[in-house]
């Protein structure tokens, strides 16, 4: 045996364990998918694939050893894995597929290495991950990569040129720094986190929708480079608000005609 097909062992109820011989390099889309008793598994080296949703919804991995002949984890592939609370990512990865991990209910720990280049939409969504370090390889990171997260704070590389829709919603980000990489902020980026002070970068030109809504945040820098702001990107409801924004700018101009803001707000300008 070479390889293990499509859905070969689809919601297979009753597997429990399973080893997968030397001799196997493929493990197809969906083959091990709803397999809800599945509590050991053994992947060899000698797998370089390990293709779309093939470990989904195998609720009962508490571990899944990716081997090192693995250079990407492909969309899906452990999602909804509820049980599984730590994963090591092969050094040789560098992309991180859509919704990889997404919805595995008590992932809290996970170690990106520093060859990864893409972090994939939804990747880790909803799953109560509290610490991560993104290493700075990384240049893509997908909408919604990071949504319902538990982070208190994130580092985002310098290489990063978008932060993507819903990619932080929801999050316990309580400090964040953009890099000056960063040209655009998407719609519902930071929504509904902590964050109490942001400084937006330089060479940021629009701010999406309900970018940085939420219940906390009291001061934000907008620069000069900005030329559109989303419809109540920096509402706060019940908090006073301190926006610093520079003369004759389009977030002065933003502010002065009052689109999308409280009343609670105040205009200062950067010095």
């Amino acid at each position: 045996v070479t390889s293990i097909g499509d859905y070969a062992f689809l919601a297979c109820e009753s597997l429990t364990k399973i080893t997968i011989p030397d001799s196997v390099t493929s493990i197809g889309d969906g083959a091990f998918k709803g397999c809800v008793s599945l509590t050991e598994i053994t992947i060899p080296d000698s797998v370089t694939r390990i293709g779309d949703s093939a470990f989904s919804g195998c609720k009962s991995l508490e571990w899944i050893p990716i081997p090192y002949s693995v250079t990407s984890i492909s969309d899906g592939a452990f999602s909804g894995c509820d049980s599984l609370t730590g994963i090591t990512i092969p050094d040789n990865v560098t992309s991180i597929g859509d919704f990889a991990f997404a919805d595995c209910d008590s992932l809290t720990v996970i170690r990106i290495p520093d060859g990864v280049t893409r972090i994939g939409k939804g990747a880790f969504e909803d799953c109560p991950i509290t610490q991560i370090t993104i290493p700075d390889s990384v240049m893509s990171i997908g909408d919604s990569a990071f949504s319902g997260c538990e982070l208190k704070e994130i580092r985002i590389p310098d290489g990063v040129t978008r932060i993507g829709d819903h990619t932080f919603d929801s999050c316990n980000l309580k400090e964040i720094t953009i890099p000056d990489s960063v040209t655009s902020i998407g719609d519902y980026a930071f929504h509904w986190c902590f964050l109490t002070e942001v400084t937006i970068p330089d060479n940021v030109t629009s701010i999406g929708d309900y970018a940085f809504y939420g219940h906390s945040l009291k001061e934000v820098t907008i620069p000069g480079s900005v030329t559109s702001i989303g419809d109540d990107a920096f509402t706060t409801p019940g908090w006073e608000l301190s926006i610093f924004v520079e003369k004759g700018s389009y977030a002065e101009h933003w502010f002065d005609n009052k689109n999308n803001i409280s009343n609670d707000v105040v205009k200062n300008y950067i010095p």
